[in-house]
């Protein structure tokens, strides 16, 4: 969803046309006007804050798409204002897909989900740029420190709140968070403890080709 019509309705005019050949165009105005918010409200932003997981999806320049996660401790998804958010990219498999998505294509979309207490999401859209870890702190000096080794930030995703807006609880099931036995390891290069070879592919023929890329 974003406001490609901005003075008329939210949505892009593909939505719109869904909207009228289904015949959910009430129904999308009601949700439109009681539940779209241009900005995090003080609920919104006390949600975000306790989150310790989120799903990102970003497209490069030619719209073609990756979905992601993200993890870390209550607060990584940092709230600085009710129209911005932050978050740090950790260490990883070293492709930079989401990263390299947004160099190219700024628009991001975020779902957090709480499966844990009240069963309920929040998507939030925007436009994302890419601070040092360096100038994030000098423009926000009581950012958090994290203790545990090797999660440390490579660089900050900064993003600009365009839209914020409710995902209904009922088809989200409930879980319980059970402890991670050995811990998490956080930046390692252990491919084991990575999951390994999970799927196969690396026995298997036929790689992805240069232009498809490893997400």
């Amino acid at each position: 969803m974003h406001h490609d019509e901005r003075a008329e309705r939210p949505g892009s005019h593909g939505e719109h046309q869904i909207q009228r050949e289904l015949g959910t165009s009430v129904r999308a105005d009601r949700f439109y006007d009681e539940q779209v918010l241009d900005r995090l409200n003080s609920r919104m932003r006390e949600f975000v804050a306790r989150q310790e997981m989120f799903f990102l999806a970003t497209s490069d320049g030619r719209g073609e798409c990756d979905s992601t996660f993200r993890a870390g401790p209550a607060g990584f998804l940092q709230v600085l204002g009710e129209r911005s958010l932050a978050y740090p990219e950790y260490r990883g498999n070293g492709v930079m897909a989401s990263l390299g998505n947004i160099r190219e294509n700024p628009h991001v979309g975020i779902l957090m989900i709480d499966f844990l207490r009240d069963r309920i999401g929040l998507h939030v859209n925007g436009t994302a740029r890419l601070v040092s870890d360096d100038d994030m702190r000098t423009a926000h000096p009581d950012l958090p420190h994290d203790p545990v080794p090797g999660r440390r930030p490579q660089v900050w995703v900064e993003i600009e709140v365009e839209e914020a807006y409710i995902h209904c609880s009922k088809h989200i099931p409930r879980m319980a968070k059970l402890p991670t036995a050995g811990g998490r390891a956080w930046g390692t290069d252990d491919v084991r403890r990575k999951g390994g070879d999970y799927f196969g592919a690396a026995a298997e023929p036929g790689r992805a080709s240069s232009d498809t890329r490893a997400r």
